[in-house]
């Protein structure tokens, strides 16, 4: 292998291996399939370092060694991208795609999400069967389904606007909270409490979390821990806005 096509193949293993950290995927995962990749483009090993915001990938080739660094952003999490980039390793290693296809491949890979319009009810519809799994009447399920639904439209909105995070989080865990004491304002239902605590279930991080415990229990001290610590951030910013609200509606 000449060194052009060392580096062609170093570029794309690293940018396949960038994209699955950017978009949700363990440590462990984003290795393995970094390896993968490398070795059926022609490269004699992979090596990865993940640290939580980089990464470091060195190829090896013939005894020569080719080491680069990439900066990390998360986009949020997307499986559509995770599993197509998995379709990509695998048909490399069947021999269907060489490098110019990978390249042309990876050049075309777009997360994709779903609509507005299908994403706020359908938030509205789990959060408000989770109240009636909690025993909440069907008045308090109606106001759950509500809250949350205004809830995550605030949410999108913001998110489209590309604001913090946590910002983000703790505007919508505010506005969802506020909606929800309609149930002690107006004598409208008998489990009022259960409409709180429904209602703001979509704010849980809970893929980050499982990452987190993923990474950790497979030797990805490092990552995990920030990962977790994100993820606690994110609880924390919640938290904050549901009791700002609280506190306004006079519930303590």
């Amino acid at each position: 292998m000449y060194a052009d096509n060392q580096n062609d193949i170093t570029r794309l293993v690293v940018r396949s291996a960038q994209l699955l950290l950017a978009y949700g995927a363990d440590s462990d995962l984003v290795e393995e399939l970094s390896q993968r990749l490398g070795k059926a483009l022609g490269l004699a090993s992979v090596e990865l370092s993940i640290s939580s915001n980089a990464l470091v990938l060195t190829s090896l080739v013939h005894g020569r060694c080719i080491t680069t660094t990439r900066r990390i952003r998360a986009h949020g999490i997307n499986m559509m991208v995770v599993c197509e980039l998995q379709r990509l390793c695998l048909l490399t290693e069947k021999g269907v795609y060489g490098a110019n296809e990978v390249r042309r491949r990876l050049a075309r890979i777009k997360p994709k999400t779903y609509p507005a319009k299908i994403v706020i009810p359908i938030i509205g519809i789990s959060c408000a069967s989770f109240c009636h799994l909690f025993g909440g009447d069907l008045v308090a399920c109606l106001l759950t389904f509500l809250a949350s639904s205004v809830g995550m439209a605030v949410r999108l909105y913001f998110a489209k606007r590309h604001y913090n995070l946590l910002v983000n989080f703790a505007i919508t865990a505010f506005v969802t909270n506020v909606v929800a004491q309609l149930g002690y304002i107006f004598p409208i239902t008998d489990t009022p409490q259960v409409t709180l605590a429904a209602s703001v279930l979509m704010l849980v991080p809970g893929f980050p979390l499982i990452n987190a415990i993923s990474d950790m229990v497979k030797g990805h001290i490092n990552v995990g821990i920030s990962r977790w610590g994100n993820a606690s951030l994110l609880t924390l910013a919640s938290v904050i806005g549901i009791t700002i609200a609280m506190q306004l509606g006079g519930i303590f």
